[in-house]
């Protein structure tokens, strides 16, 4: 990260991270249900000084607030607020959009919206669809259901670990920055991970909402990523959106679940093609 910034939306305040704050073409990264804008390093470095990276801590998570209220602000529709609010602050008035997870269907939502689709200038889904495995979707919510705290920090550091094999992260140093910027000290000397545990208030209170309708409204360009391995993104499903959109872009990550971490150029290089066939 090069620069912090960030804007308030209510009683919220949103930090955003950001890197190569002077390139000429901006790129908004929007993390998944339980993580951070810190994720995206990597991909920004790989990426190069050609793109500024946006990357907002979700409110809940990170270095944003945490809501007094998570039945109204932890929900895909308040997102979507947070989101136009940040693209204001930016004064962006299209951008490429990448979604990890959660951020991918937030961003498939604004790209739908007759409000919001033309600040969509292309987009990406990173292992995420308008279909998700119930199986995999159970499990992700059953975990974040439970408290997770730990007596020492290399507890912790195992379990981030294990519950985010699907990565694909291969060397210890990523492994331990990730443990660094994901854990939280409570008050009783323990550890546990940055997040609201409010953040599944999402799970109980937001609207159903037919996803493959959205995913026909899309009228931008559009690419999905998906793990090779992934519980919740299947490689049947990636094949239906192909089908309703022959021009989709698609790349398959070897070795990882849900969901690639974009942390190397097998992965990025492909995304880069994608995102530079827009810029004029």
């Amino acid at each position: 990260m090069q620069r912090l910034d960030g804007f308030s939306l209510d009683d919220l305040e949103v930090a955003v991270r950001i890197w190569h704050p002077d390139a000429p073409r901006s790129l908004v990264a929007w993390h998944g249900l339980a993580r951070h804008g810190g994720d995206f390093a990597e991909l920004a470095h790989r990426l190069g000084p050609g793109w500024r990276v946006l990357a907002p801590d979700t409110p809940g998570r990170g270095l944003s607030s945490w809501s007094a209220r998570p039945e109204r602000d932890y929900t895909y529709a308040r997102y979507a607020e947070i989101a136009v609010a940040l693209l204001d602050h930016f004064a962006l008035e299209r951008v490429a959009w990448l979604g990890t997870s959660m951020g991918g269907l937030l961003g498939l939502r604004l790209a739908a919206e007759p409000a919001t689709a033309g600040r969509i200038e292309r987009l990406v889904l990173n292992d995420i669809g308008p279909e998700l495995a119930p199986a995999g979707l159970a499990e992700l919510a059953d975990y974040f259901s439970r408290s997770h705290e730990f007596a020492t920090f290399r507890e912790l550091a195992a379990e981030l670990r294990h519950h985010y094999a699907g990565f694909g992260i291969t060397d210890d140093d990523t492994w331990l920055r990730l443990a660094l910027e994901s854990a939280r000290r409570l008050p009783d000397g323990r550890w546990t991970f940055h997040y609201d545990p409010a953040i599944t208030a999402q799970f109980a209170n937001d609207t159903p909402r037919d996803l493959w309708a959205d995913w026909h409204a899309l009228a931008c360009p559009s690419m999905a990523i998906r793990g090779s391995l992934s519980p919740l993104l299947a490689a049947e499903t990636l094949a239906r959106m192909a089908e309703a959109r022959p021009d989709l872009v698609t790349l398959e990550a070897d070795g990882c679940g849900h969901a690639p971490y974009l942390d190397r150029d097998s992965q990025v290089e492909p995304l880069r093609r994608f995102l530079a066939a827009g810029v004029a």
